[in-house]
């Protein structure tokens, strides 16, 4: 689960890191208060800045300077019902302007790969660690973590070293770096990023943001359910939450509904090799039914899938195993019935690849149902292929 900027400051502070004060607004008028306050508390200057849980919120305009809390009130009502990225902004952080002499860069992250910690340090912070990996490699350390004897100072102190950061900065960001291991092992985070992390005017190493991702498998012991703004999210992402279905929104044309994880990650990759010879055309989600491919199960998800203005056709790939491939055939077909009565939209067509348990009868089903948007592919590789033509097209 993805927190907030100010989610993942409010965990910073709790363990000590450094950060500026700041309070988090729904309307104009609320960032002209917190703006008084900080004024009244001699720091006029403020900084209003779009909550979404994606990147790039200052190139877009999402993160602007204002000098008093009349220019705050106006900052905030341009940046509030923004769209960054898909992603709606309903609040701003009002923060106190920070006076900043040096950016850096500094994460700890879960390394898949190598099934270990690892934290990445940059001199060069402030802008993505992607670009700086790109047109300067040797200003970025990866210093792998022990998970056992973690980030204590002399670990920390060697993160420093190597990240290059000047002397000025090692012994705060010695601390700070200590802390936010604290963070990432007491939270089940699988990242925890500080870009920039800064060197203020007067010596201070401060983390300026913040980006947190925790561990959904730990909520039998962390309260996330406290952190977890669902609503804020996708729409499609929050329509599928509430229907149970595992989904995330991507940026593609090829609607994908597969049962199991495995599966449909496999058919994403399909998806995308195929769509190379037709403009490149790319997934536009996961969407994994697991077993229980019922008619309601099925109607849900292509209800998701076809809400999707992005989406221009849809792949259903299914090998029948538990659930036989003639239940998904008859839950397709009930679905787009069930779809149409309710007025939707089910002219998109639809590629379906049956193959497993009872796939023959399954592909009888279809074919003798005649849906008009239904086309039936052999193979995987065949059904990626027609899906992305058909959204090309």
């Amino acid at each position: 689960m993805d927190l907030f900027e100010y989610q993942a400051k409010q965990l910073f502070a709790e363990y000590g890191v450094p950060v500026p004060q700041g309070k988090v607004a729904s309307t104009a008028a609320e960032a002209r208060a917190i703006a008084e306050e900080f004024a009244a508390a001699g720091k006029s200057r403020v900084v209003v800045k779009a909550q979404v849980k994606t990147g790039g919120r200052g190139k877009a305009g999402g993160v602007k300077v204002a000098d008093d809390a009349d220019d705050a009130q106006a900052k905030a009502d341009q940046i509030l019902g923004m769209d960054i990225k898909g992603h709606t902004v309903h609040r701003v952080l009002i923060e106190e302007a920070s006076d900043i002499a040096e950016e850096y860069y500094l994460s700890f992250l879960l390394d898949r790969t190598n099934r270990t910690f690892l934290s990445i340090c940059s001199a060069e912070g402030g802008v993505e660690i992607e670009e700086v990996a790109a047109t300067n490699p040797d200003a970025v350390a990866k210093v792998a973590i022990d998970p056992i004897a973690g980030a204590p100072a002399d670990v920390a102190a060697e993160i420093v070293r190597q990240g290059k950061l000047p002397e000025a900065a090692a012994q705060g960001a010695t601390e700070l770096i200590s802390k936010l291991w604290d963070v990432f092992v007491g939270r089940d985070a699988t990242l925890v990023e500080v870009n920039p992390m800064i060197l203020t005017g007067d010596g201070r190493v401060v983390a300026l943001d913040g980006k947190v991702t925790l561990d959904e498998n730990a909520d039998f012991r962390q309260d996330l359910e406290s952190l977890a703004f669902a609503a804020e999210g996708d729409p499609l992402e929050v329509k599928a939450k509430e229907k149970g279905l595992n989904y995330v929104k991507l940026d593609g044309q090829v609607g994908i509904i597969g049962n199991g994880a495995g599966l449909v990650m496999s058919t994403l990759d399909v998806v995308s090799y195929a769509g190379e010879a037709h403009g490149g055309v790319q997934p536009a989600n996961f969407l994994d039914i697991g077993g229980g491919a019922s008619a309601d199960v099925m109607a849900d998800g292509l209800e998701i899938i076809l809400g999707d203005g992005d989406v221009k056709s849809v792949f259903v790939n299914v090998f029948g195993g538990i659930t036989a491939c003639d239940a998904v055939a008859e839950g397709i077909v009930q679905a787009l019935e069930m779809l149409a009565a309710r007025g939707d939209d089910v002219s998109k067509p639809l590629v379906v690849r049956l193959d497993g348990n009872s796939a023959e009868r399954g592909r009888r089903i279809l074919t003798e149902a005649g849906h008009p948007a239904v086309r039936q592919a052999p193979t995987m590789d065949g059904a990626a292929a027609q899906a992305a033509e058909l959204a090309a097209k």
